[in-house]
């Protein structure tokens, strides 16, 4: 079926994670994993020009094993954007057996960034905010934002095309745009997107006859 993508399969409704990440228990976490959860806070909290010494101080790991586990700073940043993938989709997408119109599925991603974007830790989309930071297309971390960005824009153009949209790609772009707009400017304050986004996003359907 036309339509399917990386995050689920429309027809099926199964969410395909983009990478299956296990529950944490009670139990310490390896030093691998410290490092992931310290340049996943630090570098959302701070950009990506966290220095190596900041990151392994947070997690509790010597350079020397920091550099036994990664390659690199740019690796260990790679790693931890592609580890935090599925629970980003999770916070974004509708749940598995939600089978509502295609129109209500794209309004609930943005209902979720108006409800996410009111907390005080908010800093916009991780994977928006790394992209443009880094700049250089081939760096591991950007590859891996890359790859989550286009995903995004792939739920968009599967449900425009299921919602019976004139044009699924130009829809596509355009809510893409909308999101990482409203991600950027309320990221840094810029704006409130309360009874903004969803507006803008309902006239943006309406035109292209998504039902």
């Amino acid at each position: 079926m036309s339509g399917s993508h990386p995050f689920y399969d429309r027809q099926g409704l199964h969410r395909i994670p983009a990478e299956t990440r296990p529950e944490k228990t009670a139990v310490r976490l390896s030093p691998r994993e410290r490092l992931l959860e310290a340049a996943a806070t630090l570098t959302y909290r701070d950009g990506v020009s966290v220095g190596v010494q900041a990151l392994c101080k947070a997690a509790g790991v010597s350079k020397r094993s920091m550099y036994h586990l990664f390659e690199s700073k740019d690796e260990l940043l790679a790693a931890s954007l592609k580890e935090r993938a599925s629970a980003y989709v999770a916070t974004l997408l509708p749940a598995m057996d939600d089978n509502r119109p295609s129109r209500e599925r794209i309004l609930h991603v943005f209902e979720q960034v108006e409800s996410q974007a009111g907390a005080p830790e908010f800093r916009g989309c991780r994977y928006l905010a790394v992209y443009v930071e880094l700049k250089d297309q081939s760096h591991p971390a950007s590859r891996v934002a890359h790859q989550v960005k286009a995903n995004l824009t792939a739920f968009f153009r599967a449900e425009a095309e299921q919602g019976g949209a004139g044009d699924p790609d130009v829809l596509a772009r355009q809510l893409s745009l909308v999101f990482d707009g409203a991600s950027a400017r309320s990221g840094i304050r810029a704006d409130n997107l309360t009874g903004l986004v969803v507006p803008t996003v309902t006239t943006l359907l309406d035109t292209a006859g998504v039902h």
